[in-house]
This record gives C-alpha cells, sequence and structure tokens, in this order.
C-alpha cells in the first residue's frame, strides 16, 4: 500500500487541502459523493485501477443506512420466492468472497433456523435451500459456510431451548453471514485512503460546478470549520443512497433514478433472554423477521414501511417496536416485553421505485445512469453487493473518462483484500501470547480481533504505551479506553455520537444507550482532538439530548409523532 491507511485529523485535514487544490493541481479522475457502503466501494474499486480518486461525506462515514440495517451478509433467501435468481447468484458470490478473501476478519458464518409449521412447508423450503447452497457452491469463489440440514421437533428443542415447538414440525438450519456494518464501511474506507484515495468526513456538498452541461466538479463546505472550497473532477459519482433526489436536484432535477425510502427497526436485546445456538428467520405478512446472534446480544427486525419523513435519523415509534416484539413472540416460550429492549435503531433502505408496489416487493436490484455528462449515479442495491455496485459505477465512469484521455484498468477489487485482513490469521493463532503480552484476558483478545483483525496491533501499542488505557469504558464493559483513543486517531472520529454509535455499539448494546460511558469517552477524544471542557460539555449534552429524543419518539404510536420527537436532537454540526 503506498500510503498509511490511518483517518486521524491530520489526514482529514490533508484530503481538505489535496481535494481543495484541485483547481491549481489538477482535476481529480473521480469524486465520490456519500461515505456509506456503496460511496466507500466505489472509492475503492477507482483508487485501485489507477485513478486519483476523493470521497466526501457530509456526516460521519456509515452515518446513515450503512450502520443500521440486519448487519447480515447474505444472497437474499427471500428473493428466491421472487424468482430473482440473478441477485441472489451475485450475493453469494459477494458472501463467499468478503468470508474467504477480502475480509475474513469481519465477517463471520452464523447459523440460522427456519421454523417449519406445517408439514407441506419441508419439501418447498428444502427446495429452495437446495438451490440457495448450490448456486453459493457453483460460484466464482469459495462458498464458506455449511450446507444446510433438517432437523426434526427433538432436534430442534435441543438447539434452541427458548424456541416454542408445540406447533413446529421442524426446522431447516442454514447458514449465512453477519459484519458490522460500520465497521465495514470504516474498513472499505481506510482500505481506499491506503491506496491513495482523499476521504474526507464533515464536508458537505453543496452544488455542482458546470461547463455547460457538463458536471466538472462540486462546491463544498466543511462543516467544522466552515470554509467552503471547490473540488475539481473528470467524473462526479454519486452514491448518497437515500439522498439520490437531493443530488438530482442540484443538477437541474436531471436524472431518472425514482427512489424510495423504506424504513426497517430493529430491536436489540440481551442474549441470555433467548436461549438458542442459532439465529432465527421466518416470513411475517410485510417483512422478513430476523432474530440474529450478535455477541452478548440479539438483534431482532425487522420492519419494512415507507418512509418519507427526516431521512438524516429515521425514528422507531411504540408500533413498530409492538409489531416486531409480537411477531418474535409467537416463535418464544418465554415472551419479550418493552423491558427487555437495549436498543432500538431504525435504517432506511434505499430501494429503486418501479410500480406501484409495496416497498417489501421491491428488488433489491441496483441501477447506475449518467444523467449529464460527467455525472454517474448508482442507486438501490443491497449491503452485501457493495463491491459490484462500486465495479458498475466506475465502469459507467471510465466511458466518460475516456473521453478525457484517461483510461481506467478493469476492477480488481476481488483480489485487493480490506485492511485488517492480512495477519488476521497469524494474530489469530497468537490470541494467547497476544493476551499475555497484554495483560488482558484471551477473550479480549478475541474481540479485538473480531473489530480489527491485523490491525489489532495498533490498539495493542496504545496500550503498551499508557497501561491505563487498558479499563473498560464505564457502562460498557466490552470495550477498552484505548478504542476511544484509537477511532480518533486511526477512525476518523470527530465527534461522540462517530465513537458510541458506530465505532462502537455502545449506544444499542447498553440499557442505558451509553449515557455512562459519555463522559469517559469525551475526555478520552478531548485528549487527541484538543477539547476544552466547555466542549466535551456540548458533546455529552447533545449525546444527552440525542438519546432522550430516540427514546422519547419510540414512545409515540406514529410515525409523524415519532418523528417530531427524533429531531427535536439535530446534529451536532
Amino acid at each position: 500500500m503506498s500510503q498509511p491507511s490511518a483517518l486521524g485529523p491530520a489526514a482529514r485535514e490533508r484530503a481538505l487541502e489535496a481535494l481543495g487544490a484541485t483547481g491549481v493541481t489538477g482535476e481529480l479522475d473521480v469524486l465520490v459523493v456519500g461515505g456509506g457502503i456503496v460511496g466507500a466501494g466505489t472509492a475503492l474499486d477507482a483508487v485501485t485501477r489507477g485513478l486519483s480518486t476523493g470521497l466526501l461525506e457530509q456526516r460521519d462515514l456509515a452515518s446513515g443506512t450503512s450502520s443500521r440495517s440486519s448487519k447480515l451478509i447474505h444472497g437474499g433467501l427471500r428473493y428466491l420466492e421472487m424468482f430473482d435468481f440473478g441477485l441472489v447468484r451475485e450475493a453469494l458470490e459477494e458472501r463467499g468472497l468478503l468470508l474467504t478473501r477480502l475480509a475474513p476478519h469481519l465477517v463471520r458464518p452464523v447459523p440460522f433456523l427456519y421454523p417449519l409449521h406445517r408439514t407441506a412447508e419441508r419439501p418447498y423450503v428444502g427446495a429452495g435451500l437446495v438451490l440457495y447452497d448450490a448456486m453459493a457452491r457453483l460460484g466464482k469463489y469459495d462458498m464458506g459456510v455449511p450446507a444446510h440440514r433438517h432437523l426434526f421437533r427433538r432436534q430442534v428443542a435441543r438447539v434452541a431451548p427458548d424456541l416454542r415447538t408445540d406447533h413446529l414440525r421442524g426446522a431447516i438450519r442454514y447458514y449465512d453471514c453477519q459484519v458490522d456494518d460500520a465497521r465495514l464501511v470504516l474498513t472499505v474506507a481506510r482500505t481506499a485512503a491506503a491506496y491513495g484515495a482523499q476521504v474526507a468526513t464533515r464536508t458537505r456538498v453543496t452544488g455542482f460546478l458546470r461547463e455547460g452541461e457538463r458536471v466538472i466538479g462540486v462546491r463544498a463546505r466543511d462543516l467544522e470549520s466552515g470554509r467552503d472550497l471547490e473540488v475539481r473532477a473528470r467524473v462526479v459519482v454519486n452514491a448518497a443512497g437515500v439522498w439520490t433526489d437531493e443530488i438530482q436536484e442540484m443538477v437541474g432535477g436531471r436524472g431518472s433514478l425514482d427512489v424510495q425510502a423504506s424504513k426497517g427497526i430493529h430491536l436489540v436485546v440481551p442474549r441470555d433472554r433467548i436461549r438458542s445456538e442459532a439465529g432465527f428467520i421466518t416470513r411475517t405478512e410485510k417483512s422478513v423477521l430476523f432474530v440474529i446472534p450478535w455477541g452478548r446480544h440479539w438483534i431482532i427486525g425487522t420492519t419494512d414501511t415507507d418512509w418519507n419523513l427526516d431521512k438524516a435519523h429515521p425514528a422507531a415509534s411504540r408500533t413498530d417496536i409492538d409489531y416486531v416484539l409480537a411477531h418474535v413472540n409467537e416463535l418464544l416460550k418465554e415472551p419479550l416485553d418493552h423491558e427487555d429492549v437495549e436498543g432500538v435503531y431504525a435504517g432506511l433502505r434505499p430501494l429503486l421505485r418501479g410500480a406501484r408496489e409495496p416497498s417489501s416487493k421491491i428488488s433489491r436490484e441496483h441501477t447506475v445512469v449518467t444523467p449529464v455528462p460527467g455525472l454517474v449515479m448508482i442507486a438501490g442495491g443491497k449491503l452485501t453487493t457493495y463491491r459490484v455496485m462500486g465495479r458498475d459505477a466506475i465502469d459507467a465512469a471510465a466511458h466518460a473518462l475516456g473521453s478525457t484521455g484517461t483510461t481506467a484498468r478493469p476492477s480488481i477489487t476481488d483480489r485487493v483484500p480490506l485492511v485488517g485482513a492480512e495477519g488476521f490469521e497469524t494474530r489469530t493463532n497468537q490470541r494467547v501470547a497476544l493476551a499475555r503480552r497484554a495483560g488482558l484476558h484471551v477473550a479480549r483478545i478475541d474481540h479485538l480481533l473480531g473489530r480489527y483483525g491485523g490491525l489489532v496491533d495498533e490498539v495493542l501499542d496504545l496500550l503498551a504505551e499508557r497501561p491505563d488505557l487498558a479499563e473498560p469504558l464505564p457502562g460498557a464493559e466490552d470495550y477498552l479506553a484505548a478504542e476511544v483513543i484509537h477511532a480518533v486517531t486511526h477512525e476518523g472520529a470527530r465527534h461522540l455520537d462517530d465513537v458510541l454509535t458506530r465505532r462502537t455499539r455502545i449506544s444499542i448494546e447498553t440499557f442505558d444507550r451509553g449515557v455512562h460511558a459519555a463522559r469517559r469517552t469525551g475526555g478520552l477524544m478531548a485528549e487527541v482532538l484538543g477539547w476544552d471542557h466547555a466542549r466535551v460539555d456540548a458533546e455529552v449534552d447533545h449525546y444527552l439530548r440525542r438519546v432522550e429524543a430516540e427514546r422519547q419518539s419510540q414512545l409515540k404510536a406514529t410515525d409523524q409523532e415519532a418523528d417530531e420527537a427524533r429531531v427535536s436532537a439535530p446534529d451536532i454540526v
């Protein structure tokens, strides 16, 4: 790699200086707008083809949809029923690629039970899973997970003691994969930076630069300092997801993408509330219900409803939460209630609207268009296929680049491991020695390896320099103080929200939503970012207001009421 991948404060300043100087030093080949998984993946695809690349994100990396998904890397079993075989095959190939080659440190297999309520379901569901596994096995990359297996009622009771079996005919166990979605985005962005991409967060695009019809760059504002800059590029790629319509408006409504935001909410409950060695998946009348193992927790979701309110902070209503609880309780011997819920989060899927159909029926296919010369727009898709989306976006950009005399080589991201993949297996084999050297329990090293992979040495080096950073955060014992410092120095965290909601998942994994950890976390960030006491107070106060606004929104019956409660705590910038 040509340069360090760290996304600290100095790296952000260098990126902004380089991007702002493009009018003098020469335009970029590709500028990507949007720091979610698609934008990060597009930037990585571009820079590894030899193109000079920049990435602008108006808030934090993964601050929108890409940190609020079901956190699954999967083929999309339900799309087989829609006969969307191409999408399923593509997603299964990407699942195998991520698990075995690109991100084995972040992506891991997870078993699921598909409960069978009627005898006739077994051949129907079984045939679907035979096809699912066959597509994965016959794809271009390793399958990476075990094949499905039929279970009868007694076997189900052993695997999942808390699953109701009185009305079951058995179940089928199959495997998909999961990932911390926010960490995947961060890792893709760090990999792009390591190969030379200029990555700048908290920088909002305010308009386009034009020569006649052609887009030649963007006007942007650094939201941290308030300074304005112009970034020139031969091609601008919009990967703004649910904000696609706003970008289309900036080019005078020129664009053919009709993106519908669909809200999905998830609940997080402690692992001991449901005794099971596997997750569950079942269909509801409106969506698919997942119960997903997540460390010492379960993630339960999801809903699938149109959302036309605030896109930055979609709110989960009491009605949403009741819906998920009611459906999961149909599966469980001991029902869950609101007191069991540690965390709640809501995300928006950027669905490409076709005919007037409910969002739960819209495919997750993606589309790339070039509405005006110099501008490529991509929308739709899903987390699992981000790499394919980035490749397709840069393929489209390559046509425009060709007219300027710049040649883009073919995509190679299927052969570019993400940072942290290298050294992961070696460090895993050395886990006992690492624990002894750092004075930590082996389970703590395992947790760090699952978050940082081969980059775990960055955190362990901090501990060697400052043993006091080995202390866990108050009220969030899964995370060390060193991880807060690392989040700022290496992972681009600029605000308390960034650390508590995305670099860690404290905001959804603790009953207090991270309130007790906020002050200590803010103080640690201040050491790196130079905050004074007043600034720490402001960051903590904002976070507490955010938590309270979310709690209030989750008591409201309707989306409109929930949205009004949530937006009462706006972003700190």
